[in-house]
């Protein structure tokens, strides 16, 4: 088995915040790198891609490395709408609803949580998507 390398503990840091205090929640090691799962279905994973490994992530963010990034879930014209934006954004082809984000070394995290609590709804269960609270949309 490769060696991958390690995310950074601050990019860890920030992403367990947001996704442990999701309901039911809980966070595991991957294959390579991190990710966050409600009830066995996983809604991010963060990975540090390092010499084109892992190869799947470094051919789906056009990049060898070394970056950290985070795959997620997200409604279909969602996923349009930040695809057709380009960079920080890549579309992994492994699942319909998957994309990725490059997190810099500045990411913002106001949207990254957005869009974990966005995934995390899409892979929870109604009812425990429901106990979250989420931004309302502005008039």
């Amino acid at each position: 088995m490769p060696d991958y390398a390690d995310v950074p503990e601050a990019i860890l840091a920030e992403l367990r915040a947001v996704c442990l205090a999701l309901p039911d929640a809980y966070e595991e090691p991957a294959w390579a790198g991190t990710r966050w799962r409600v009830r066995k279905r996983t809604f991010a994973h963060v990975v540090t891609i390092a010499s084109g490994h892992p190869p799947a992530y470094a051919r789906a963010a056009a990049d060898a490395g070394p970056v950290t990034v985070m795959t997620f879930r997200a409604p279909l014209p969602e996923i349009d709408a930040l695809r057709a934006m380009g960079h920080p954004f890549f579309k992994p082809d492994w699942a319909g609803n998957a994309l990725g984000i490059v997190l810099s070394a500045d990411p913002d995290w106001g949207e990254v949580e957005e869009l974990l609590t966005e995934s995390f709804c899409i892979m929870a269960p109604k009812m425990l998507a429901a106990r979250v609270e989420r931004p309302r949309p502005a008039d």
